[in-house]
C-alpha cells in the first residue's frame, strides 16, 4: 500500500513526511526522512481521562542497531534501556510539544520515535521532533501545533541549518530551536563563548527557516487530519473556582503576603501551611463528616490558585519575590574550596538554600566512556555526572537508577563545561566531573556548572576560563512581564519560563530554555539573556574570590601523566615479547599506554614511579649514534674483544686492540665480566653492529678498521658466486 508523502527543502535538503504506509492500525503515524536518516514516529491516547493531576505524557526514542548496520554490543545482543543520548533526544521532543496541549488535558498520551536508519550525518534527535508533530497533528489527539525543529551551526561567519556532523565538529555553536509559527518554544545550545547578539540572532535565523516545515505539516493536517475526540477537563462544575470569588480575599486579608515573602524555604511552607489550615478549619467545623473530604480538596486547590496568583501579582506589581528579593539579585552566595582531603579536587557552592558539592577525578584513556549508539564516536574522554537524592529537598523517596531529569541537567553542565576544558593533547587526563546536590531549592544545575568549574580548578586542569550559570524565570501576563534572575523552586513552579545561561565573562557556553506558554518574543530574549550576563558576572567575581584561576600544580592527591614520543617502529621492544616488557614497566607502579603514532602515556599516582618508568622506556627505545658516550658494562669477553651493554638492548664491541696504548695478549687482562667501563661509539655499520673506543686512548692507539660490509668479508674479495639451481651446470 502506498501512502501519502510530502516534501520540502530544509538546509538545502530534501525533508520528506509520509503517513499511510507504516503502521496504519495508530491514531497518528509518519515516517520522516532527511539524506539516509529515517525515523517512524507514532502518537497514540487513551480516550478515557485519567485520574492523575497531571498530563501523563510519555515521549520515547528507541534507536535501533540496524539502523547503521551494527549489531548491539550487549550480552544478549539486542537494544537494552535507551542510552544517554537516546533519552536526550527523547526530552527535546517531550519539551516541544508538552506546553501545546490543551490546559487540562489529562488523557494518557504516548509518543514513541523508533531510528529505522541513520546515515550518521543527518542526526535523527532534530527529526523526531518534526516527525511527533506531524503525527499529533494528523491524529484525533488533541493538541495546538504544529511545531518544528532545527539544529542551527555556525561555520566561520555563516549560521547554517542542520549542519552535517562533520560540520558539526568544526562549528562553534550547537543550537537546537523549536517553535511554533509566531514564537520559540524551546532552545537547547552549546557554544564557545558566543556572544549574547550572536546566539539571539542564531535562534531568529532558525526559526525563519523552520517556517516551510510548519507549511508542511499544516498541509498534511488539512488534507488527513482526523477528528480530534472530545475530551473533559474535569468535573463539568468547578467547584474549586465557585469558591475563590468568596475566599480570595479572605485569604489574602488573612496575611499570605508576609507568608510569601518568607525568605526560609521550609519556614515559607510552615507558613502557608497554617493559613491553609486555619482556613479549612474555618469553614469545615470539626466533627462534621458529610462531603468533608471533597470539600476539604476543594479548599485546598483554591487556596494554591490564590497562592499563585498573589505571588505573581507581587512580582509584577511590586518587583517582590518569593524570598524578598527584586527581580535582578542573585542569592547569597557562600563558596569552600577543597573540602574533601583525598579528592583529586573538590568545591562547595551554595546560592541561597541550593547547595552542590562538585568533585573531579583525574583518570587515564582506560578509563574513558565507551560508547555504544547510532553514532560514529566510540568513547567520550570528559563525563559529568548530576545526582540528586531525596534529601536534597528535605523528601523521602524510592532510589533508583539515574533519572531523565538527572541526565538532563548532568548533559547541560557537561556542554557548559567543555567549552573550556583544554584539549587532550595539552592535557592528557581523561576527566570525571561529579555534581552532588546537597540542598536544592531552584537551579541546581546551574549550581553544579559553578561547583564543577571550582573543583576542576581546584585539581589543577588548566581552564580556558571559569564558567558559571544562572537560570532565569518569567512572570508574563496580558502584555505584563518581568524577567527573574536566580528562580526559586517555587518561581520555576509557578512561572512561565525556565532560561537556564551559561558561560564565561566572554560568552555563552550552554543555554537550555523551557516554556510553559506558547512562545516568547526576540524581545523578550535578548533582555533575559542581558539580565543572566549580569547575574552570571556576578557569581564569576565571587568565585574569583575564592579561586581566581586554576591551581598551577596538580592536586597532590592526582595521579601524575608523563607523555613521550618514540618512534613508531620502536613499539615493540617497548611492549617486549609476549608483552613481557610492558608487563615489566607497569609493575614498577604505573599503567602505560602506547598508541600506533609512537606516543607513550605513563599514568601513575607516584610522580617518582612514573618518571622512572619514562627513563626506562627511554632507554628501552635510546638510537644509538656515533659520537655518543657511555657508562656501559661488560657483559661477554671473546677472544677478540668485549662485549659492552651500553642501554637496555643494546650492546657494542671494544676491541681487543682499543683496550690499552700497550699490546694486550688476552681480554681478560684488562676488563673482567661486570666491570664498568667509559666507552664512546666509533662507528656503526648498516646491520646496525657497534664498534667502541675508549674516549681516554682516542688519538693514542691506531684507529680500528671498520667491520667489513656484507658485499664483502675482511679480505675484500667479493661474496662468493650463489650455487646454481638443481640440474643446472656451472658455467
Amino acid at each position: 500500500m502506498l501512502g501519502k508523502t510530502y516534501t520540502t527543502l530544509l538546509g538545502g535538503r530534501e525533508l520528506t513526511l509520509e503517513t499511510g504506509r507504516l503502521a496504519k492500525l495508530v491514531s497518528g503515524s509518519v515516517t520522516v526522512r532527511y539524506g539516509d536518516t529515517v525515523l517512524l514516529v507514532t502518537a497514540q491516547a487513551r480516550e478515557e481521562r485519567s485520574t492523575l493531576d497531571f498530563l501523563p505524557l510519555t515521549v520515547e526514542f528507541e534507536e535501533r542497531h540496524y539502523a547503521v548496520g551494527k549489531i548491539p554490543g550487549s550480552f544478549h545482543r539486542r537494544e537494552g534501556r535507551p542510552g544517554e543520548r537516546a533519552i536526550l533526544s527523547a526530552r527535546i521532543t517531550d519539551r516541544q510539544i508538552r506546553p501545546l496541549f490543551p490546559k487540562g488535558y489529562r488523557h494518557e498520551t504516548q509518543v514513541i520515535i523508533t531510528v529505522l536508519s541513520a546515515d550518521q550525518q543527518n542526526a535523527p534527535d532534530v527529526l523526531g521532533p518534526i516527525g511527533a508533530a506531524a503525527a499529533l497533528s494528523i491524529s484525533n489527539i488533541p493538541w495546538e501545533g504544529p511545531t518544528a525543529c532545527v539544529r542551527v551551526g555556525k561555520l566561520g561567519d555563516d549560521l547554517v541549518i542542520n549542519p552535517t556532523a562533520e560540520q558539526l565538529a568544526h562549528s562553534s555553536l550547537d543550537l537546537v530551536v523549536a517553535g511554533t509559527r509566531d514564537a520559540v518554544m524551546m532552545v537547547e545550545a552549546g557554544a564557545q563563548e558566543v556572544s549574547e547578539e550572536e546566539l539571539v540572532e542564531a535562534i531568529e535565523f532558525g526559526h525563519r527557516e523552520m517556517q516551510g516545515v510548519l507549511d508542511l505539516i499544516d498541509t498534511m493536517r488539512r488534507e488527513l487530519g482526523a477528528a480530534k475526540f472530545e475530551w473533559q477537563s474535569g468535573p463539568a462544575e468547578d467547584p474549586v473556582a465557585a469558591l475563590l470569588p468568596e475566599i480570595a480575599e479572605e485569604i489574602r486579608a488573612s496575611g499570605l503576603r508576609d507568608a510569601l515573602l518568607t525568605v526560609k524555604k521550609h519556614d515559607r511552607r510552615e507558613a502557608l501551611g497554617r493559613l491553609r489550615e486555619s482556613l479549612i478549619q474555618a469553614r469545615i467545623p470539626e466533627g462534621e463528616v458529610d462531603g468533608a473530604e471533597e470539600r476539604i480538596v476543594a479548599l485546598q486547590a483554591a487556596f494554591s490558585r490564590v497562592e499563585k496568583q498573589e505571588l505573581r501579582r507581587l512580582i509584577l506589581e511590586e518587583d517582590l519575590r518569593a524570598d524578598g528579593r527584586n527581580s535582578r539579585t542573585v542569592r547569597p552566595i557562600w563558596i569552600e574550596a577543597r573540602p574533601l582531603p583525598r579528592a583529586h579536587g573538590s568545591a562547595v557552592f551554595t546560592r541561597g538554600e541550593t547547595q552542590v558539592l562538585g568533585v573531579t577525578t583525574l583518570g587515564t584513556e582506560r578509563d574513558e566512556l565507551l560508547v555504544d549508539d547510532l553514532t560514529e564516536d566510540t568513547d567520550d574522554k570528559f563525563l559529568l555526572h548530576y545526582n540528586f537524592p531525596p534529601y536534597s529537598t528535605g523528601e523521602v523517596k524510592r532510589m533508583g537508577g539515574q533519572s531523565r531529569r538527572e541526565i538532563g541537567h548532568g548533559h547541560l553542565a557537561k556542554r557548559a563545561l567543555r567549552a573550556v576544558l583544554p584539549s587532550f593533547e595539552e592535557f592528557p587526563y581523561v576527566i570525571r566531573v561529579v555534581g552532588e546536590v546537597l540542598e536544592s531549592n531552584g537551579s541546581s544545575s546551574m549550581a553544579t556548572v559553578c561547583a564543577g568549574t571550582l573543583s576542576l580548578m581546584d585539581a589543577g586542569v588548566p581552564l580556558k576560563a571559569p564558567v558559571a550559570g544562572v537560570a532565569m524565570g518569567l512572570v508574563i501576563e496580558e502584555g505584563r512581564y518581568r524577567i527573574l534572575t536566580d528562580i526559586l523552586g517555587l518561581e520555576d513552579a509557578l512561572g512561565d519560563m525556565d532560561f537556564k545561561v551559561c558561560g564565561t565573562a566572554n560568552g555563552i557556553t550552554a543555554l537550555q530554555m523551557d516554556i510553559k506558554v506558547g512562545g516568547i518574543t526576540p524581545q523578550i530574549m535578548r533582555e533575559a539573556l542581558a539580565q543572566a550576563r549580569e547575574g552570571r558576572l556576578h557569581i564569576l567575581g565571587k568565585m574569583a574570590e575564592v579561586l581566581p584561576s586554576s591551581r598551577p600544580e596538580l592536586s597532590p592527591t592526582a595521579p601524575r601523566i608523563v607523555s613521550l614520543q618514540i618512534d613508531p617502529e620502536l613499539i615493540g621492544k617497548v611492549i617486549g615479547p609476549g608483552g613481557k616488557q610492558v608487563r615489566e614497566l607497569e609493575a614498577m607502579g604505573a599503567q602505560v599506554t602506547i598508541e600506533e603514532s609512537g606516543q607513550v602515556r605513563i599514568f601513575s599516582a607516584s610522580a617518582a614511579a612514573a618518571e622512572a618508568v619514562r627513563e626506562r622506556i627511554e632507554q628501552v627505545t635510546r638510537v644509538a649514534k656515533v659520537g655518543d658516550e657511555f657508562e656501559g658494562t661488560v657483559v661477554k669477553i671473546a677472544p677478540f674483544g668485549a662485549f659492552i651493554n651500553l642501554f637496555p638492548g643494546q650492546d657494542g664491541m671494544l676491541h681487543i686492540s682499543q683496550m690499552s696504548e700497550e699490546r694486550i695478549e688476552m681480554v681478560e687482562e684488562v676488563m673482567l665480566l661486570g666491570h664498568k667501563v667509559r666507552v664512546k661509539i666509533a662507528h656503526i655499520d648498516e646491520r646496525g653492529k657497534i664498534d667502541l673506543i675508549r674516549p681516554e686512548l682516542e688519538g693514542k692507539v691506531a684507529p680500528r678498521e671498520p667491520r667489513a660490509p656484507r658485499s664483502q668479508d675482511r679480505s675484500g674479495r667479493p661474496p662468493a658466486t650463489a650455487a646454481p639451481p638443481r640440474g643446472q651446470c656451472p658455467p
